[in-house]
């Protein structure tokens, strides 16, 4: 089959084969990972406190992405004048880590086990949850890869420290990722409305090193006023929890809020955070789609994740 033609093989339209993520080749070994970028599903919700269900946000996302798959071609931004993901990108889908139901520490091991594996095996880890508390095994593997800021995209500031004993849960991960010598800050975009954290714990964020704007301040200072936050030269690893955006286009996640991010607000700042800083994992979280009116966010979710994959290897061949 031709590398860069739609002409001969097969056609493979969207709905036809198996939904890996983009419609690229599985790898169930996990020793033996030969990408720039491996996927992995992260099916777990039970750090949630209202609405369970991101547990299918994978399969859901991995469906919608779909709809995305180029072939071997890439795909052409007439703004941009670029062809992204073209064929000197390889990604492949790992499949999902094991959870054990109920048990969030073992189900957690397990995916802190993929995103090690991802690593060692030098590609870009993405991330599929699941809700948030699956970035607290994400930023866990990291713990030999030097220092990283998280970018952080979200309605919630997700800084409880331990409530009822709970320390794991979604409401968590940031003040775990604090917590971390190799975690040099973080920028938390989005931040609103009534939140799971309390006065107490967005003050321990700010003394932690947390810089934290909402949708309307980020709007006021702009992409390059939002990007001045962050460090020059920051490695970044960005979590983006699909609640970041306005529930008008993303109504399927368990905790929605009003007043979010618009598509291109948020594509625009991961487009320029691709440009400034080296990307070196991402995790995408809370598309819980038994709330989705009509798979929207989804489509959501896998257009955001793939327009940022363009972006960032793009970035990284200009450089």
């Amino acid at each position: 089959m031709s590398g860069n033609t739609y002409d001969s093989g097969r056609l493979n339209l969207p709905f036809v084969g198996i939904s890996t993520f983009g419609k690229r080749p599985y790898v169930g070994d996990w020793d033996r990972i030969d990408a720039d970028i491996a996927v992995m599903g992260a099916p777990f919700d039970f750090g949630t406190q209202f609405r369970s269900g991101a547990r299918f946000g994978p399969r859901a996302v991995r469906e919608a992405s779909t709809l995305f798959s180029f072939g071997h071609a890439g795909a052409y931004d007439h703004e941009d004048d670029a062809i992204y993901l073209g064929p000197e990108v390889s990604i492949v889908d790992i499949g999902d880590a094991d959870i054990v139901h109920t048990d969030t520490e073992t189900s957690h091991a397990n995916i802190e086990k993929g995103v090690r594996a991802i690593l060692k095996a030098g590609a870009l880890p993405v991330t599929i949850g699941g809700d948030h508390s699956i970035n607290i095994p994400c930023i866990r593997a990291f713990d030999d890869q030097g220092p990283i800021h998280i970018l952080q995209i979200d309605a919630h500031l997700d800084f409880v420290d331990v409530r009822h004993g709970v320390r794991h849960g979604h409401g968590n991960p940031m003040r775990r990722a604090a917590e971390k010598d190799y975690v040099t800050g973080i920028t938390a975009l989005g931040i609103r409305n009534v939140s799971s954290t309390s006065k107490d714990g967005y003050d321990a964020a700010r003394a932690m090193g947390d810089d934290i704007l909402s949708v309307r301040q980020v709007r006021k200072l702009g992409v390059e006023g939002v990007l001045a936050r962050i460090p020059a030269g920051a490695r970044l690893y960005v979590t983006i929890d699909i609640d970041g955006f306005c529930p008008s286009i993303a109504p399927g996640t368990g905790t929605p809020s009003h007043g979010g991010f618009l598509y291109y607000e948020v594509l625009e700042i991961l487009q320029a955070a691709a440009k400034a800083h080296d990307v070196v994992g991402i995790d995408l979280v809370e598309v819980a789609p038994d709330y989705d009116r009509d798979g929207t966010t989804a489509i959501l979710a896998a257009q955001v994740l793939l327009n940022f994959l363009g972006f960032i290897f793009h970035a990284r061949k200009s450089r």
